[in-house]
């Protein structure tokens, strides 16, 4: 345990005890409670799809019926099947359209054998969305194997966003080409505070492209064939956030995505997300993500671009503390925790390097088999494309020095413009020289005993026990009002989505929780 940084064992149990102390009352507030969205995912796993001609998902449609009829306290699921079976329909999203006409009222079954019945069909309904996000899984396996690998890590990451699908496959096929492991298709400006789906291939996005079932399949595909044309399997990153976190979670299953971002605070703290309602969805969403097989990317570079990022080092290594012990109660495995931190220190503070590799260190010994994802800077790019690419530089050698498993490629005109596929060439030259150049240069590295990097990585933990013990002591939904993650102070009786969110009632069903906890 003690590794280069020779960290104290108890001190790094003490921290993961306190994590999930602070974790475990967030944990019981997701399982007595429900969300517009996910009841709108374990329809989605249950067949409804589609859009009514305004583009309204039907899967909408259903839950807003059901909602006004008899609340969301005892699951969509019941009085849903129950509703079909009493009509003699057999297909979901041919009821959420009679549902959106007026034609169908819902009840709660209150039999016995009625209650039983609608269990029944909920669970062969939504167990056949389960068995293709397995059969998914097991069809990724097939492919790797396959085609193997990237040889090397960490595995080279980089970001598509042009709008429109269509010119975004050609470029993520380019980039795969050139050299480039996971695409990741940056998703619309806005899309998080949607509060619904966005239906088919789309082509009008925003400094992004929509997160959409179709869009998922498309950007697949061509991966796939990129895939068999490169003799190594190109993994696909979409954004499992924001006010559809569930729904989106349970189309990447269904479509093969590899990696979703999926943070357990971001879209509170940065996108003004009710607490209560974040929490309910990212635990469901990552209960799908843990029987897809998928690999999830947390969000703690973010709080480096609004909080200074040596006085706020502590709070990354918490919050990376409190996502590893939410995804391992929601089932994830530590090789599926792609847990963030990013190279945001300015670049003018003497040390900025050593302090850098000491926090880059710090992560890695913490989560030795998890796959961190290393974010580039973007707080302190200027435009000066010179400047940027050797301060990229010196951020992929930080990579390979501190054995980082996701590398997240920088661009010399980040923050600054939208990278042209000329800045993404370029970029891409600068992470094959250095990771080439360097080679197995991770062995070779270690900090001096006592020295600069190994005090300021014991500081920087001692001071993220101290402040666990504080959120253990006071909760993490007051810790987050106070505005200790990025300076965002978010109560937990305000946000976006709030009323979107109802305690389960005595008799609450959900058949897709029940099966993915099983």
């Amino acid at each position: 345990m003690a590794g280069k940084l020779n960290l104290d064992p108890k001190v790094v149990r003490t921290a993961r005890r306190l994590a999930a102390k602070a974790g475990r009352p967030i944990v019981d507030l997701a399982r007595s409670h429900t969300t517009v969205s996910v009841e709108r995912a374990v329809l989605r796993l249950a067949g409804v799809h589609g859009a009514d001609a305004d583009g309204i998902p039907w899967v909408n449609r259903l839950v807003d019926a059901v909602r006004a009829d008899v609340g969301l306290g005892h699951g969509v699921a019941l009085p849903v099947f129950h509703a079909l079976r009493e009509a003699g329909i057999d297909d979901v999203t041919v009821l959420a359209q009679k549902a959106a006409a007026g034609a169908v009222r819902f009840t709660v079954p209150a039999g016995k054998a009625d209650a039983l019945a609608a269990r029944r069909l909920a669970k062969r309904a939504t167990g056949d969305g389960i068995k293709r996000i397995d059969r998914r899984r097991a069809e990724r396996e097939r492919l790797i194997k396959r085609y193997g690998d990237p040889p090397q890590r960490p595995w080279i990451y980089l970001i598509v966003a042009t709008g429109d699908i269509y010119e975004d496959i050609p470029q993520a096929q380019a980039a795969a080409r050139a050299g480039a492991d996971i695409i990741a298709v940056i998703r619309s400006t806005g899309q998080s505070l949607l509060d619904y789906v966005p239906e088919g291939a789309t082509r009008e996005g925003f400094a992004g492209t929509y997160a959409t079932q179709e869009n998922f399949r498309l950007m697949r595909s061509a991966l796939d064939e990129t895939s068999k044309e490169l003799g190594r399997y190109v993994r696909l990153t979409n954004y499992a956030s924001g006010l559809c976190m569930p729904e989106i979670a349970a189309l990447a299953g269904l479509e093969r995505l590899d990696m979703m971002l999926n943070d357990s605070m971001y879209g509170i703290l940065f996108r003004d997300i009710n607490p209560i309602r974040t929490f309910v969805d990212q635990r469901f969403s990552r209960q799908v993500h843990a029987r897809a097989g998928i690999i999830i990317n947390t969000g703690e570079d973010n709080y480096l671009t609004t909080a200074d990022a040596v006085e706020a080092a502590h709070t990354v290594t918490v919050s990376q503390l409190l996502n590893e012990y939410f995804a391992h109660e929601a089932g994830l495995a530590d090789w599926q925790l792609g847990l963030g931190h990013a190279f945001e220190i300015n670049p003018d503070l003497p040390e900025s390097f050593r302090l850098e590799l000491a926090h880059a260190l710090l992560a890695r010994e913490l989560f030795p088999d998890a796959p961190l994802k290393w974010m580039p800077p973007t707080k302190h790019m200027t435009g000066d494309v010179f400047r940027g690419n050797l301060l990229d530089g010196f951020f992929n050698l930080a990579g390979t020095l501190t054995g980082q498993g996701i590398l997240l490629v920088g661009m010399m005109t980040e923050a600054v413009v939208t990278p042209w596929l000329s800045d993404r060439d370029v970029a891409l030259q600068n992470v094959r020289y250095v990771l080439n150049g360097a080679g197995g240069l991770h062995e070779d590295f270690v900090p001096a005993a006592g020295g600069f990097i190994q005090q300021r990585a014991h500081r920087v933990l001692g001071e993220a026990v101290d402040l666990l013990e504080r959120i253990a002591d006071d909760t993490l939904l007051n810790a987050i009002a106070d505005g200790t993650f990025g300076i965002m102070k978010r109560p937990a009786d305000r946000g976006k989505g709030l009323d979107g969110v109802a305690r389960h009632e005595d008799g609450y069903y959900n058949p897709v929780t029940e099966a993915l906890e099983a």
